[in-house]
C-alpha cells in the first residue's frame, strides 16, 4: 500500500497561483487512481479533482478550468496546480489514492490518504 506526503500548501492573494505535489511511496503508485480533496472549516471533505491510472481527469464544477491534475509515474507524484484562486477556495487540501485504475468523487471510495496541506487565500 502506498503512503502520502503533501507539500506546496501556504497563503496567496486572490488571483494567485499554488501548485500542491503529493509524494507516494511503492512500487505500484501507477496502478492507483488519485484524488485531490479539500475541507474547509465547519465543513464536510469535498471532491475537487481526480486522474485515473491512465491519466483521464475529472474536476469539481467550480475549479474547472483554474485548476489541473497531472501525475508522473516515474516519480511516483501527483500535483495539483491551482490558478486564479479565490478565497473560497481556502481549505485543508488532501492527496488521496485507491487502488484501481478508475477515479470516484467520494471520499469513501479511497483507501490512503496524505496528512493535508493547508490553503489560504487572502481578499
Amino acid at each position: 500500500q502506498v503512503q502520502l506526503v503533501e507539500s506546496g500548501g501556504g497563503l496567496v492573494q486572490a488571483g494567485g497561483s499554488l501548485r500542491l505535489s503529493c509524494a507516494a511511496s511503492g512500487r505500484t503508485f501507477s496502478r492507483y487512481a488519485m484524488g485531490w480533496f479539500r475541507q474547509a472549516p465547519g465543513k464536510e471533505r469535498e471532491f475537487v479533482a481526480a486522474i485515473s491510472s491512465g491519466a483521464s481527469t475529472h474536476y469539481k464544477d467550480s475549479v474547472k478550468g483554474r485548476f489541473t491534475i497531472s501525475r508522473d509515474n516515474a516519480k511516483n507524484t501527483v500535483s495539483l496546480q491551482m490558478n486564479n484562486l479565490k478565497p473560497e477556495d481556502t481549505a485543508v487540501y488532501y492527496c488521496a489514492a485507491r487502488s484501481g485504475s478508475i477515479y470516484y468523487s467520494t471520499p469513501s471510495q479511497y483507501d490512503v490518504w496524505g496528512q493535508g496541506a493547508q490553503v489560504t487565500v487572502s481578499s
